[in-house]
C-alpha cells in the first residue's frame, strides 16, 4: 500500500490520497475481502468459494446450504466454511446474508486479530458504523438481525459484547461491497474490504472499483496528481443531483457537497426537453411527459414481475412514441425506456429493434457519463453484441471497440470480461473485412456460423432494480 496515505479529508473524515502520479487504467491498490458471502437469493446457483455461476453445483453434505463447483472449490473454501458449517447445522437453517457475513468476519478476527494482512491500513474498530444515524424502521431490522445472530453464534466460539457485534453489523450496513460473478455481469454476494472503506465518495470520481480474480482493484479513470484525494462514486451518476444527495444521505449518512451536486451539473440534460431547429417544448410539456413516463415505468415493473414481456414491449412502445418527440435524448426516463426495450427485444430475438434502442441509449449515456465510466463501457458492449446479432457488423464492431477501450481502463486486460471483449473485437474485425469484400458471402457464412455457435452476452431481463446497481451493498 505504498501508493496511498491516510489523511483527514475536509468535511469527510479520513480518506486516502496518492503518493505518486497515476494515469488512466493504473491499479492504485488491490485488496482481498476480509470475508464475503453469496446473496441468499443465489445460494444454490453461485459457488460459495469462487463466486462463479454454474449450472450444476455440489452441495455441502453437512450443512446442506453451501454449494461449490467441485471438490477443489470446496477444499479451498473449507477454512472459511468450517465453523459456519457447524453453526448452520446446529441452528437448523442458514441465516440471512448479513448474519452469515458478520459471523465470518468475527471468526476471521478471532483467528487473525484486528489486522489480517500487512497491507491492511485500518482496523475495523477505527471505521464508522453510523448506527446512531439509522432511521427507526431500519434500526428495528438491525436489532432483529443482532438477536438472530446471537441465536446463531456457537457457544464454543469466542463470545463478544453486544457493542462489538453491533459495530460489525453497522459496518456491513454502510460499508459492504457487492461481489460480482467471475465475468463481472451480476452482483452475486457481499463482502467487507477494510482499505476500500477509506475511499470517500464523489459523484464524478477519479477512480472506479472492480472485482478481479477474487480481489477488488481500485483503478484510476484518468490522470491523478500526486497528493490528490482518491474517490469513487457510491451511487450512479445517472440520477439527478437531488436524488443522488437523497440516496447518499439515506444510505451512507452524509450530505454530498461535491462540485457536480452543488452546481447541479447535467441535471438540465437529464430532465430536459428535445430541441429541434432551435425550438424547445414548453416546460409544461416536458413536465407532463416526465410524469407519463413515471406512470408507464410502474406498469412496466408489473409486467416484468409477471414475466409478460410482450405486454412490457407494448407499454414501452406506447410511452416512447408519445414522449420521444418531447423529451431530450439524455432524459433519464427515456433512457430507461430505451434500455428496457433493448434488453427485452434482444431476449425475444427481435435484434434489429433491440439494436436501434441500444444505440440511442449509448448515445445518451455518452453525453452524461465520464468517458471512462464502467456503466458506459458495459452499455456499449451490450449494444455492440446486439448490433452484431442484428447483422449490423459495422456499427457492432465500432461499439465493441469503444467498449473494449473503456474496459481496458476500468477492468484491465486480465479481467474475464475484457478478454471476452478482445475475442469479440478480433472476431468482428475479421467479419467486417469479409463484409466489405462481399456482403452476400458474409451474410451466408454468418447464418451458418450462428446455427453452430451464436455469440451472446444477453440474459433474461432482470428486475428494474437490477438495471442500475450501486457498487456498495445495502440491505433493501
Amino acid at each position: 500500500m505504498e501508493n496511498v496515505t491516510i489523511f483527514d479529508s475536509p468535511g469527510k473524515g479520513r480518506g486516502l490520497k496518492t503518493n505518486k502520479e497515476f494515469w488512466a487504467g493504473d491499479v492504485i491498490f488491490s485488496e482481498p475481502s476480509l470475508a464475503a458471502v453469496v446473496f441468499d437469493s443465489l445460494a444454490e446457483r453461485i459457488c460459495h468459494s469462487c463466486f462463479r455461476r454454474q449450472d450444476k453445483l455440489q452441495r455441502c453434505g453437512q450443512c446442506k446450504f453451501s454449494h461449490y463447483c467441485d471438490r477443489t472449490c470446496q477444499r479451498a473454501g473449507w477454512a472459511e466454511h468450517k465453523q459456519e458449517c457447524a453453526a448452520i447445522k446446529n441452528y437448523g437453517k442458514a441465516p440471512n446474508e448479513n448474519i452469515r457475513l458478520a459471523a465470518r468476519i468475527m471468526w476471521r478476527l478471532d483467528k487473525d486479530g484486528g489486522v489480517v494482512s500487512d497491507t491492511q491500513l485500518t482496523t475495523l474498530d477505527q471505521l464508522e458504523d453510523h448506527i446512531e444515524d439509522m432511521a427507526e424502521d431500519e434500526l428495528k431490522e438491525f436489532k432483529v438481525d443482532i438477536h438472530n445472530f446471537l441465536d446463531y453464534w456457537p457457544r464454543n466460539s469466542k463470545q463478544h459484547t453486544s457493542d462489538v457485534i453491533s459495530h460489525i453489523f453497522g459496518l456491513i450496513n454502510c460499508n459492504g461491497f457487492t461481489v460480482s460473478d467471475q465475468r463481472g455481469l451480476q452482483a452475486v454476494g457481499v463482502g467487507l474490504f477494510p482499505n476500500l472503506c477509506l475511499v470517500n465518495h464523489d459523484c464524478w470520481p477519479n477512480c472506479t472499483v472492480i472485482l478481479n480474480h477474487g480481489k477488488i482493484e481500485l483503478r484510476s479513470l484518468g490522470k491523478i496528481a500526486e497528493g490528490e484525494e482518491l474517490t469513487v462514486s457510491y451511487v450512479d451518476f445517472i440520477n439527478v443531483s437531488a436524488e443522488r444527495q437523497r440516496l447518499l444521505k439515506t444510505q451512507y449518512f452524509f450530505d454530498c457537497t461535491c462540485h457536480h451536486c452543488k452546481e447541479r451539473i447535467k441535471d438540465d440534460l437529464k430532465m430536459g426537453g428535445r430541441e429541434e431547429d432551435g425550438v424547445k417544448p414548453s416546460e409544461e410539456q416536458v413536465k407532463e411527459s416526465t410524469g407519463y413516463c413515471l406512470q408507464m415505468l410502474e406498469k412496466m415493473d408489473q409486467a416484468r414481475l409477471k414475466g409478460d414481456y410482450h405486454e412490457l414491449v407494448k407499454i414501452c412502445k406506447e410511452c416512447i412514441e408519445k414522449t420521444e418527440p418531447i423529451l431530450a435524448d439524455t432524459h433519464i426516463y427515456l433512457l430507461r425506456m430505451w434500455s428496457t426495450m433493448s434488453e427485452v427485444q434482444a431476449y425475444l430475438q427481435y435484434f434489429e429493434d433491440a439494436a436501434e434502442y441500444a444505440r440511442k441509449m449509448v448515445d445518451g449515456y455518452m453525453k452524461l457519463y465520464h468517458p471512462n465510466n464502467p456503466t458506459l463501457g458495459m452499455a456499449a458492449m451490450r449494444a455492440g453484441v446486439t448490433h452484431w446479432q442484428a447483422g449490423l457488423i459495422e456499427v457492432g464492431h465500432g461499439m465493441i471497440c469503444k467498449a473494449y477501450a473503456i474496459l481496458m481502463v476500468t477492468h484491465g486486460p486480465m479481467h474475464p470480461i475484457t478478454k471476452d471483449l478482445e475475442s469479440m473485437r478480433v472476431q468482428t474485425e475479421m467479419e467486417l473485412r469479409m463484409f466489405k469484400q462481399n456482403e452476400y458471402v458474409y451474410h451466408s457464412m454468418r447464418e451458418a456460423a450462428l446455427k453452430n455457435k451464436p455469440m451472446t452476452m444477453m440474459h433474461e431481463p432482470k428486475s428494474m432494480e437490477e438495471g442500475i446497481k450501486n457498487l456498495f451493498h445495502r440491505r433493501k
